[in-house]
């Protein structure tokens, strides 16, 4: 047999056997993503009733309160918007009017979220999928999301069909919307259809491949009218825009760019190979158009998924071999082969756990026994099911190429699974940093098995909500995407769980530090039954000089005071430093010296000297021009041009000072320190300055002193804390 790796992809698919390649021919894994209501949803719920999965149709935030299918939790339906990225799947029965045949496609179709908050739900999707319908509006075209989905498209090689939805609204120009794809995405598109009609009176679309107008008829857009009348305003239009197409697919396909010079008109089956040639090599996208919410031309767009868009023999898929130092191998979608695996998501359901699972190669039965790459242990597959939204179908078995959901596999999101054969691993998914942090606990702490079992779930489930105990404040910090994505798991705590939370801002990590030098000579006498306390240190204190580690030094002659007291003064003074006198923060860049001292020959102890160095760092510290450290954060933000005023003036009010500026020629690149205090918030405000588009990354850099008005504010609410502390 061969190596896979030293095959085309295409030679892939010539051996296949043909029962095989006529099973994988008819499939389509594909997601559906777009900027924030762009009818994602809608248009799932569309495709979902043409297909006949489901019998009525039911909007987003319609009057009767079903809510869309595909937006099962109760959160999404009362916000409206969608949180999770849902799987299901349908039969589409393609029926090709001129040869008068049908053709049933079987596809699985996932609905992801739009906002940049769930970013993770739509990475995930696009890690395990062959192909995409990127949905865009028709008035406001390419959006700033849009541009996060396709940097995402670009980084997992997802091709995609671009869909002009909501043709129906006030100020729709679909041919605006395809030059920005053109422009903004930097990708070769041209439409393959054109509009009859835009606004209220929006009435289908011209196929311009095959020259004919498509009507939608029937109460709810069910049945498909095609006709060869074109009508007469829009037929220049659309020979113009036919002539624009082939043009397009000349500069990216030889074949067609052969036939452009000898000044031959392709035949359609020309064009459409080419289409799909260009589009699976990720050259070139076919840009669609129609209203889901009329039901206007949603079924053109499903014919175009199964014209265009590859099966999954078509793709390649590279996992890693860590037998062989983590070689790339390629992945073959055949049945005999062994079985590979990548569970993409988790989801806690009625009946425990439920992992989605896209089969890459083999077969996976109901009670087989894999193999988890990532811990080496063995798992029993108890029940495999296809989903539907929040329903499911029992299966016995899910051939290569299909996406399922099993029960009962306990493993976290992106791990490989293997019958044991292979020791392969599929290259892992790219996570992005958090952005903001919150400090949390349960209201009452009664509640806290529940909470922890909520965290520790959501942390499986979502990769980029992470959760850690700061060691300072001993508060719970939860960190996550935006503010939208941190109070949806607070809500959904409250339901799922029955927890109400106190959600707050976390608290900064200050430190405290000295400026001048300060003698010290310190007694301290304690009488009581028995041996008292007795100790006496002499010495100064003064800053080292740098924001750094502090240093304790002994400069005693004679022997005034005794090694072993003199470890415990040095004792004394590190715990000190632990807890400062001002905010109770650490201390930073502080030195003591002892260069005398008295002891008494019962009294004295090691805790007595100890205490003794304890209140003698209090006194001088207080006495030393004692300050507060605020910690400042060198944040990069990266945002189109136009912007930059905006952004200048957002870090300018935080009194930040901005070290460097790169403009390039669209975006810029921001460099500066801000102190994380002003930073609270932050990220809400960028994207509402740069429309969201601006980007933003924080990291620590140093400390340097607070401004007075916030120290003498952080000593007075310390001062008040512990009076009311010591009132208890």
């Amino acid at each position: 047999m061969q190596d896979p790796s030293s095959l085309s992809q295409t030679d892939i698919v010539n051996n296949l056997n043909p029962k095989e390649a006529a099973r994988l021919d008819k499939l389509r894994n594909i997601g559906i993503a777009a900027h924030i209501d762009s009818g994602k949803t809608t248009a799932t719920e569309r495709v979902l009733y043409y297909t006949g999965r489901i019998k009525s149709i039911h909007e987003v935030r319609g009057k009767d309160s079903v809510g869309a299918k595909m937006d099962s939790m109760d959160l999404e339906r009362e916000k409206g918007i969608t949180i999770q990225s849902a799987a299901t799947f349908c039969d589409w029965v393609k029926v090709d009017r001129e040869k008068g045949t049908e053709e049933k496609y079987h596809i699985n179709l996932i609905d992801t979220p739009g906002h940049i908050d769930f970013t993770i739900e739509v990475e995930r999707a696009l890690r395990v999928l062959d192909g995409a319908v990127m949905i865009l509006c028709a008035v406001s075209g390419v959006q700033s999301q849009t541009q996060t989905v396709d940097r995402q498209m670009r980084r997992y090689n997802v091709p995609r069909i671009s869909f002009i939805n909501k043709m129906d609204r006030m100020g729709a120009n679909p041919f605006r919307v395809c030059d920005m794809i053109n422009k903004k995405l930097r990708i070769p598109a041209a439409m393959i259809q054109v509009p009859i009609g835009a606004e209220d009176d929006f009435k289908g679309v011209v196929d311009i491949v095959r020259m004919k107008a498509i009507y939608n008829t029937g109460e709810k857009g069910e049945t498909i009218v095609e006709s060869d009348e074109i009508p007469a305003d829009v037929k220049q239009v659309a020979e113009e825009r036919r002539k624009m197409l082939i043009e397009t697919l000349a500069d990216v396909d030889d074949e067609i760019a052969e036939m452009f010079l000898d000044e031959q008109e392709p035949t359609i089956p020309q064009i459409k190979a080419a289409i799909r040639r260009a589009t699976i090599s990720l050259k070139f996208s076919p840009v669609m158009l129609g209203s889901a919410l009329a039901d206007k031309s949603v079924q053109p767009m499903l014919d175009g998924v199964c014209d265009y868009l590859p099966n999954p023999s078509e793709v390649e898929n590279v996992a890693l071999d860590k037998r062989r130092k983590e070689a790339p191998v390629k992945m073959v979608s055949y049945q005999e082969l062994p079985f590979v695996g990548l569970a993409f998501k988790l989801e806690e359901s009625n009946f425990g756990q439920l992992t989605y699972i896209r089969v890459y190669q083999g077969t996976i039965k109901k009670g087989q026994v894999v193999y988890n790459a990532r811990t080496d242990k063995k798992v029993k597959i108890p029940r495999i099911v296809r989903m539907h939204s929040n329903e499911m179908e029992e299966v016995n078995e899910i051939h290569a190429g299909e996406i399922c959901a099993v029960f009962g596999v306990d493993c976290a999101s992106g791990d490989t699974f293997t019958d044991g054969t292979l020791g392969y691993t599929m290259t892992s998914m790219f996570v992005p940093d958090a952005v903001i942090s919150l400090s949390i606990k349960p209201k009452q702490t009664k509640d806290t098995p529940n909470f922890s079992k909520a965290m520790s779930r959501f942390q499986r489930e979502d990769p980029t909500f992470r959760v850690h105990v700061d060691t300072e404040s001993q508060e719970t910090i939860i960190s996550g995407m935006g503010e939208l994505h941190l109070d949806i798991y607070v809500e959904r705590m409250r339901r799922e769980y029955n927890v109400d939370c106190i959600v707050g801002q976390p608290q900064v990590a200050y430190r405290e530090t000295i400026q001048s030098r300060v003698p010290f000579d310190h007694i301290l006498k304690k009488q009581t039954g028995g041996a008292g306390d007795y100790a006496r240190v002499v010495g100064w204190m003064e800053p080292t000089g740098q924001i750094a580690d502090n240093h304790f030094e002994q400069q005693i002659t004679g022997g005034t005071i005794s090694e072993k007291y003199l470890l415990a003064c040095e004792k004394g003074f590190y715990a000190s430093c632990d807890k400062g006198p001002l905010l109770g923060h650490r201390v930073l860049g502080a030195s003591m010296v002892i260069n005398d001292g008295a002891t008494h020959m019962t009294d004295s102890s090691e805790m007595s000297f100890r205490n003794a160095t304890q209140q003698a760092f209090r006194k001088a510290f207080l006495a030393a021009q004692p300050q507060v450290l605020e910690p400042l954060m060198k944040t990069t933000i990266t945002a189109p041009n136009e912007f930059q005023g905006n952004i200048v003036g957002l870090l300018n009010k935080r009194n930040a000072v901005i070290s460097d500026t790169e403009i390039g020629p669209e975006d810029f690149t921001l460099y500066a320190d801000c102190s994380l205090n002003s930073m609270f918030g932050f990220s809400t405000q960028l994207r509402a300055a740069t429309q969201g588009k601006g980007e933003f990354s924080m990291e620590f850099s140093h400390y340097s002193p607070a401004p007075m008005q916030l120290q003498k504010e952080l000593i007075a609410k310390h001062e008040k804390y512990q009076a009311e502390r010591n009132k208890k």
